[in-house]
């Protein structure tokens, strides 16, 4: 399913120094993380998939992980930089076609897109299946989502072209979740622990609403005043808990698999 980028033509020379900074390696580390504990979760599938970051310092730039890894796989030195004309500035190997086509102009439109996670994880991606509404508003997880998420009904094919990543990137506008409909899910974030914390609770929210669908008996919905402001009420804090969160998940890997980091 996953297809390999060609890339642009040679690359531009690059200052190395300049793309290893402090605050770039540890946003190396802390996509890495992210990847890892997917990969634990049962988020992953396959080498398909892709999860993104803007280059600290310089907002023409990304972090993504190359094709042929799995996301346990993944570690911080493996991610590769690339720019948003396909050329790979540091790394070894290429990025996955649609990783490409789809984060480069995610970036390079939505500027406030700092992280970009997309992953076909099952219990999100199942909703994204479903004729209509992708969620009922039923369950308290789902309701952080609830002015935040855009659905996008229009089903392309594979991104394997600048104008499909276009599409992608205008379609989200200003939500910070977007639900590919015959696809699945798209997260974007400030930071990679906003987009992690988001990723995470999208998948558990999918999870508990298909259980309770499952059950066969009429799912309760909140009224949808009620669910506005319970929305407000997650969004209060949320990026203070979205870091505790994802330093959580560094440490549960640095003990049981801390090449991780590496």
């Amino acid at each position: 399913m996953a297809h390999a980028f060609e890339g642009a033509a040679r690359p531009p020379a690059v200052d190395r120094a300049a793309l290893d900074t402090p605050a770039i390696r540890q946003a190396r580390v802390d996509l890495a993380a992210c990847f890892r504990m997917a990969a634990r979760l049962g988020m992953g599938e396959g080498i398909c998939n892709h999860f993104s970051f803007v280059v600290p310092g310089h907002d023409d730039l990304f972090l993504v992980n190359p094709y042929g890894l799995a996301f346990c796989e993944v570690t911080a030195s493996s991610l590769l930089i690339c720019d948003f004309e396909g050329h790979v500035l540091l790394g070894e190997g290429r990025p996955e076609a649609t990783a490409f086509y789809i984060h480069a102009q995610l970036h390079r439109l939505n500027p406030r897109a700092r992280a970009a996670f997309h992953t076909h994880m099952p219990n999100a991606t199942a909703l994204c299946l479903l004729e209509g509404d992708p969620f009922v508003w039923a369950g308290q997880t789902a309701l952080k989502f609830y002015d935040r998420l855009a659905v996008d009904e229009r089903y392309n094919g594979l991104a394997l072209d600048n104008t499909e990543g276009e599409r992608i990137a205008r379609a989200a506008g200003d939500a910070d979740v977007v639900m590919l409909k015959n696809h699945g899910p798209l997260v974007l974030g400030p930071t990679i622990a906003e987009a992690w914390d988001d990723l995470y609770y999208l998948e558990r929210a999918a999870e508990v609403q298909l259980r309770a669908m499952a059950s066969g008996r009429p799912l309760k919905p909140v009224t949808p005043t009620l669910a506005q402001a319970a929305c407000q009420q997650m969004k209060e804090g949320n990026a203070e808990s979205a870091r505790l969160h994802l330093e959580s998940v560094k440490r549960q890997l640095m003990r049981t698999e801390p090449d991780f980091a590496a």
